[in-house]
């Protein structure tokens, strides 16, 4: 009887064995696919053009929002325009994740890079999409709004100088690239659902950070209605803060995790869907 239990045991357990390993080859063989459609020339324009639309949304959101929260703060309170940013985002990463990554953002776009899951050969492109896409929405937005107040802009709060602001940027792009790469690593195996955690430190960095540093973690972001406004003596502060703290973010994650994934370079790179 204990035999037959022990027999029982055993083949169960090579069974759940025989499972993960074709568990893992299937991942094994979808990672390598996604690889082969990254590395497809016929869809790079789709992936351009994914994080140009992409970042298009997201500025139209973050920048928008926060004009119509200066214009009339009793039907759009700052509350809300602080985290409109996060929902636009989850939707993005859920939209178009699969064609380009969703990166939607050049400290991201650099984070990626660093970790060894995006080639570096690809970076510019991506970075001047994103910039294109956030000029292409401020400038919407002036057409259709006019330029009123800071438009929209990113700026140390009441009483913080500049380093202050430096400080909240860095530290706030640290977490969110931790978010974003911890997601992508596999290790949860949370897939698409990413989109909600990132989503969602975006949307809780935007309400605790918009008073300190409006929050940006984005340089697409801030540079864009700054372009379009002609305003440059804070643009400094979010790109150099979200740049170091993609840095730090990345460094953080090869303490959480060791090395690059699989999952994570198909999160960085789409499967060309």
């Amino acid at each position: 009887m204990a035999a037959e239990r022990r027999d029982t045991d055993t083949a169960r357990e090579n069974g759940d064995a025989q499972r993960k390993n074709d568990l893992e080859r299937e991942r094994d063989r979808a990672a390598h696919a996604a690889t082969l459609n990254f590395e497809n020339p016929s869809r790079e324009w789709r992936r351009i053009f994914a994080e140009a639309w992409g970042t298009f949304l997201l500025v139209l959101v973050a920048v928008g929002g926060a004009i119509a929260a200066d214009a009339d703060p009793a039907r759009m309170s700052y509350e809300a325009a602080a985290a409109a940013p996060g929902v636009i985002v989850m939707a993005v990463i859920y939209f178009m994740g699969s064609v380009s990554g969703a990166h939607i953002n050049p400290a991201v776009t650099l984070a990626f890079a660093l970790r060894g899951n995006f080639p570096w050969r690809r970076v510019p492109l991506y970075i001047v999409a994103q910039i294109v896409g956030g000029i292409a929405a401020a400038a919407f937005l002036r057409a259709t709004v006019g330029v009123n107040g800071t438009f929209g802009a990113t700026l140390p709060g009441s009483g913080l100088d500049d380093l202050q602001a430096l400080a909240f940027e860095i530290v706030a792009t640290a977490g969110l690239v931790n978010t974003i790469l911890g997601t992508a690593s596999g290790a949860r195996n949370v897939g698409t659902n990413a989109a909600i955690a990132v989503g969602g430190y975006i949307a809780v960095a935007g309400v605790w950070g918009a008073s300190f540093s409006g929050a940006s973690m984005n340089p697409a972001r801030s540079l864009a209605p700054d372009i379009v406004r002609g305003a440059f003596g804070e643009t400094w502060i979010y790109i150099v803060g979200p740049i170091l703290g993609a840095v730090i973010g990345v460094a953080f994650e090869w303490i959480l995790k060791g090395g690059p994934t699989r999952a994570g370079s198909k999160a960085a790179q789409g499967d060309g869907g």
